[in-house]
C-alpha cells in the first residue's frame, strides 16, 4: 500500500524545495494508521460503494493541488452527496481517530490539500446545487461543489454576478476556506468580504450555521463572528459545505485596456496614485516584462514586452469613459505609452484570458520544470518598493520568475521556475520566495494575500501573527477539533 520511504524521498526531493520538512511529512506518511475493513464498509454504507475508493490514482489526484508540494496522498477518498452524508462520515473518522481533509477543485497553491499525515480525504464535488437565489436581495446559497464560473453562467440572465475571481475556477467552498480573492478584489473585495453564512460541518459530525440557520443579513451584531472564523481556516476547523455569499449588479459598460511602462517603478506608481485619486478601479494588474513576453508566446498576443498594467472599468458609459481618461492621464505623467482599450467582449476576454493562463505562460517557459508561486502583500504605499526590491533579487539569480500581480490591493506574485534535479535553482528559489515574505512582514505586511499558509508558509505565521496569536489559534483549533482530525499537519508547525 505504500512506497518506500526511499521511493518517497526521491519524489518529494523533486518537488519541494524545503528538504527537512519533507523527510518529516514523509515520515508521518510512513507510520499513519491503516484503514480497517469493516471502517471502509461503514463509508460505503453511508454513501455508496461506488463513492468510496482506495485505487492509488485516485488518492493520488486527492493528494496533491497546483502547487509544487509533492503527492501526499490520503489513504481513502469518500464523495459525500449531501451535508448528512458529510456529518456521518466525520462521525466515522472522529470515532476512529482518522484525520478528515475537504476537497474541492484541488486548484490551491500551498499543498492545503495533501493527505500529509493520511487519513480520509472528503471530495466535495458531488454538492454541486445552487439551492437559492435571492435577486432583490443580490445573494445566493450554493453547496460545496459550485463552482464560480458555474454559478456566473447561472445568474447570466438574472443581470447579477458574483466578481470574486481567482482565475481558477475554483469551488465557492473552497474559496472561503481559503479566503481567495483575485482580479476584481480592488473594487469587490475577498471572500472574507462576500460571505454572509457558512454551513460548516465539525470534526465530530455536528453541523453549524455560523449565522444562523438560514439568516443572509448584510450585516449583524450578534455574538462572535463565526463566518470569518471559518473564512481563511483552511480545512483545520471544520468542512464548509454550504455558503451564502452577495451577489452584485451586473455592470452597465465596461472598459479594458493595457498601458505600458519604463520601468516597474513607473507601473506601480502610476497604481498607488490612481487609487490615492480615489478612481474606483474594478482591476488593475501588473505583470513585469518577462510576464509579458511568457504571455505573449503563449497566448499568441502581440503586446510591448515591458513592465504593463492590465485595467478595467465598470459603471456607467459616462462613468467609464471618465475613470479611463483620468487614469490615462496618470499613467502619462509617469511616462505610460502604448494605450489599448478594448470595449467589445471577445477582446477584453481574450486579453483578461491571457492574465489568467500567466501560469502556465511561465510554465511554458521552461518545459519540465517546475513552479514555486507564492504571493505577499504589503500596504499600497509600499508596493513600488517591494516589487522593485523583489524583481532585483530575481535578476541577481540563475532562475526565471515573471511577476504579476493584483496591484490595485498591495498584492502581488512571483512565478519562479526552477529544473528541481538542480539544487543550486533549488536552494536559490527558497531563498528568493523566504526574503520576500520577510521583507512583506518589515514592510507591515502579510507572508500570504491569498494563498494562504498550508504547508509552505508555516514558518512564517508566528513572524506575523505572534507567538500568543499563534497560541490562541491554536487554542481555539483545539475546542473546536479536540482530537487534531481536520487537516493536520496545515499551518501550524507541529
Amino acid at each position: 500500500m505504500f512506497r518506500s520511504l526511499r521511493t518517497l524521498y526521491r519524489l518529494s526531493h523533486k518537488r519541494m524545495y524545503e528538504s527537512a520538512n519533507s523527510i518529516r511529512l514523509l515520515q508521518t506518511q510512513v507510520n499513519r494508521k491503516e484503514i480497517q475493513d469493516d471502517v471502509l464498509k461503514a463509508f460505503a454504507s453511508v454513501v455508496g460503494e461506488k463513492n468510496v475508493s482506495t485505487a492509488k490514482a485516485v488518492r493520488e489526484h486527492h493528494g496533491k493541488d497546483e502547487s509544487y508540494h509533492g503527492i501526499f496522498p490520503p489513504d481513502l477518498v469518500v464523495s459525500p452527496g449531501s451535508t448528512e452524508e458529510v456529518s456521518e462520515c466525520a462521525k466515522i473518522c472522529y470515532a476512529e481517530g482518522l484525520p478528515i481533509i475537504p476537497f474541492g477543485s484541488g486548484t490551491g497553491l500551498e499543498g492545503g490539500v495533501t493527505g500529509v499525515k493520511g487519513g480520509v480525504t472528503f471530495d466535495l464535488m458531488r454538492m454541486d446545487q445552487i439551492e437559492e437565489v435571492h435577486v432583490e436581495d443580490f445573494d445566493v446559497v450554493v453547496q460545496a461543489g459550485v463552482t464560480r464560473m458555474a454559478l456566473n453562467h447561472y445568474l447570466h440572465d438574472t443581470g447579477l454576478w458574483f466578481p470574486v475571481d481567482p482565475g481558477a475556477d475554483a469551488s465557492l467552498c473552497g474559496m472561503c476556506s481559503t479566503s481567495a480573492s483575485g482580479t476584481n478584489a480592488v473594487r469587490y473585495g475577498t471572500m472574507r468580504e462576500n460571505v454572509m453564512n457558512l454551513e460548516v460541518v465539525l470534526s465530530d459530525g455536528r453541523v453549524i450555521h455560523t449565522a444562523g440557520e438560514g439568516r443572509r443579513t448584510k450585516k449583524t451584531a450578534a455574538g462572535y463572528n463565526m463566518t470569518n472564523l471559518f473564512v481563511g481556516s483552511e480545512g483545520t476547523l471544520g468542512i464548509i459545505t454550504k455558503a451564502t455569499i452577495k451577489l452584485y449588479g451586473q455592470p452597465e459598460s465596461t472598459i479594458s485596456a493595457v498601458c505600458h511602462f519604463p520601468s516597474v517603478k513607473a507601473a506601480v506608481d502610476t497604481t498607488v496614485q490612481t487609487l490615492q485619486c480615489g478612481i474606483p478601479m474594478a482591476r488593475i494588474e501588473f505583470l513585469d516584462e518577462v510576464q509579458m513576453m511568457a504571455c505573449n508566446k503563449f497566448s499568441h498576443l502581440d503586446y510591448q514586452e515591458s513592465p504593463t498594467l492590465f485595467l478595467e472599468f465598470h459603471g456607467s458609459e459616462s462613468g467609464v469613459e471618465e475613470q479611463a481618461k483620468a487614469v490615462a492621464e496618470i499613467a502619462e505623467y509617469n511616462e505610460g505609452s502604448g494605450f489599448q482599450w478594448a470595449k467589445e467582449p471577445e477582446v477584453r476576454n481574450k486579453l483578461w484570458k491571457a492574465r489568467h493562463d500567466a501560469y502556465y505562460a511561465c510554465i511554458a517557459l521552461r518545459p519540465g520544470c517546475k513552479a514555486s508561486i507564492t504571493d505577499v502583500c504589503v500596504p499600497i504605499s509600499r508596493l513600488p518598493e517591494l516589487i522593485t526590491i523583489t524583481k532585483e533579487d530575481i535578476q541577481s539569480s540563475s532562475v526565471v520568475g515573471p511577476i504579476v500581480g493584483h496591484v490595485g490591493d498591495g498584492n502581488f506574485h512571483t512565478v519562479l521556475v526552477f529544473d528541481p534535479d538542480n539544487p543550486k535553482e533549488v536552494e536559490e528559489v527558497k531563498g528568493l520566495t523566504d526574503r520576500m515574505a520577510m521583507r512583506a512582514l518589515e514592510m507591515h505586511g502579510t507572508c500570504t494575500g491569498e494563498h494562504g499558509i498550508g504547508l509552505g508558509k508555516r514558518h512564517f505565521l508566528e513572524k506575523e501573527i505572534g507567538a500568543v496569536g499563534v497560541q490562541v489559534m491554536k487554542e481555539l483549533k483545539a475546542a473546536l477539533d479536540p482530537k487534531g482530525i481536520m487537516n493536520p499537519g496545515k499551518i501550524f508547525m507541529d
